[in-house]
């Protein structure tokens, strides 16, 4: 079977993207997800989306992480879908879609997304870091000299023994001023250190101001592979219009034989 696919990436997090409205992709067999992820054999991605119908929305999103599996929502991968849906013509510069954890707004602007992720209502201490769900969860631990910190040893090591089998993306984070840090992120699926990863900096933008890093409502995150923005209404100990916004630019299309 000839699959025709397209690349994008969100500040380096990036994402093979199929236009599955005919329902033609073989949903079931995780081996041709992870296959086609695969960096070395197959096309590359950090995950794979299906772009597919949906009766209340514009479409509907289905990801997958790199390893085959079904997984939670993914921040820069909603952002790239939402570029690929005006790529493909179903929307102009607003839209509403479905994924895994409900709907999602959005608008575009020139290669700018700027997404609507779900409320978060809870931020757990766990250890000496804090724990959010912003559609996927994340462990957040503030550290200095981020650059020379054991990202992959350490993640690699909280994901699995503290969070189990299930397992958390790990993400830590540098303060750079006021309303700016630093983040790298260790992601569950990819099993390795990513370039970017949305969940992860709203995750992080929410702790931040949840320990009172900051006071501000707009937290600029600077990530291995650019620059996204996270703002957000703090409403009685609550986090509420929480919108992740950051370029999501396409790379390239094609054709496999899978």
């Amino acid at each position: 079977m000839e699959l025709r696919f397209y690349k994008y990436h969100g500040t380096g997090n990036d994402f093979v993207m199929i236009d599955n409205r005919e329902a033609v992709f073989p949903k079931e067999n995780r081996t041709i997800v992870a296959s086609l992820c695969n960096r070395h054999f197959g096309i590359g991605a950090d995950g794979l989306i299906l772009l597919e119908n949906d009766e209340k929305t514009d479409f509907k999103m289905v990801y997958y992480n790199a390893d085959g599996n079904e997984s939670t929502m993914c921040g820069n991968g909603g952002r790239c879908i939402v570029a690929f849906a005006k790529k493909l013509n179903i929307i102009d510069s607003k839209t509403v879609f479905n994924a895994i954890d409900g709907l999602h707004h959005a608008k575009i602007e020139d290669s700018i997304v700027s997404l609507q992720m779900i409320d978060v209502d809870e931020v757990k201490q766990i250890q000496d870091a804090l724990f959010v769900d912003t559609g996927s969860p994340h462990h957040v631990k503030m550290v200095e000299n981020l650059e020379a910190y054991p990202v992959y040893e350490e993640g690699k090591m909280i994901r699995n023994e503290v969070y189990g089998k299930e397992g958390s993306n790990v993400n830590f984070v540098e303060q750079i001023n006021e309303n700016s840090f630093r983040i790298r992120t260790y992601e569950r699926g990819v099993e390795d250190e990513t370039l970017a990863c949305g969940t992860g900096v709203t995750a992080a933008a929410i702790a931040v101001h949840n320990t009172q890093k900051t006071d501000s409502d707009i937290i600029h995150m600077d990530v291995e592979g650019g620059k996204l923005q996270v703002h957000f209404k703090y409403i009685q100990g609550k986090y509420k219009n929480v919108v992740l916004s950051g370029p999501a630019e396409f790379v390239f299309q094609g054709t496999i034989n899978i």
